[in-house]
């Protein structure tokens, strides 16, 4: 089991949309919740995800799942 930060998928959003955050071989990388592509640096994530994982925006939820790789 490799614990390296390009092995999560970190999901967060509400009942009714879902973002969704993984890092490939080129950086961060944010699926919207319509499905479109942002890249984004590091920075960039926290900024996102920290507020849900703090608790200060309510209604928000996250979720993170690892992933197997062949690599």
């Amino acid at each position: 089991m490799k614990l390296t930060n390009d092995r999560y998928i970190i999901s967060m959003g509400t009942k009714n949309f879902t973002e969704k955050y993984y890092r490939d071989e080129k950086g961060w990388v944010k699926i919207s919740a319509k499905g479109n592509k942002f890249r984004m640096t590091a920075e960039q994530v926290l900024n996102h995800l920290l507020p849900a994982v703090a608790g200060v925006k309510k209604g928000l939820g996250w979720e993170v799942v690892y992933r197997e790789m062949d690599k």
